[in-house]
């Protein structure tokens, strides 16, 4: 049994180079992202972390279950607000949401939003990040123009369709 140990550890520790390692993880704290892999002469690493946006994202996929049993009557009022609002928004270019997911205002919590009413945008500005299944997917700006309303909070669950932003 010593005699595998053995030399499977000759052959794994001069094939992983550690300053690699740290280089990477440097790279995935500067920009972000949750993973990278790389491969290079049939070695093949992969660096992941831990997001911290995760925790708030389970604790919001879990709130809807504490409200949606017995609560028709608060279901009502935003269907009223829903309808009164179009007729406010008719002005604007209203960005919808492209997915079920949670968004979040700012690029990490803490960090200024991405943008605020009254904000000039140019087209393909991000507005802000819906996060759907561990993948942060920013939002862009449909057209230039001038933040008019901001539809959602920051850590709140949307649905596919639903209205985030109003550019004028």
């Amino acid at each position: 049994m010593s005699n595998p140990k053995a030399s499977a550890d000759p052959v794994e520790t001069p094939s992983i180079d550690a300053r690699l390692v740290r280089k990477l993880a440097d790279i995935l704290k500067d920009t972000g992202l949750s993973e990278i892999e790389v491969e290079h002469a049939g070695l093949k690493i992969r660096v992941a972390r831990e997001l911290t946006l995760t925790a708030a994202a389970t604790t919001y996929v879990q709130a809807p279950q504490a409200y949606a049993p017995q609560e028709p009557a608060p279901a009502a009022p935003p269907v009223v607000e829903a309808a009164a609002a179009p007729a406010a928004r008719a002005a604007g270019d209203i960005v919808k949401s492209p997915m079920v997911g949670t968004v979040y205002m700012s690029p990490q919590p803490g960090a200024d939003n991405f943008v605020k009413v009254g904000d000039t945008v140019a087209a393909g500005q991000t507005l802000l990040i819906v996060e759907a299944m561990k993948t942060m997917n920013p939002i862009a700006a449909t057209k230039a123009g001038k933040v008019v309303e901001i539809l959602v909070g920051d850590a709140q669950p949307v649905e596919f369709g639903e209205p985030l932003v109003v550019i004028e």
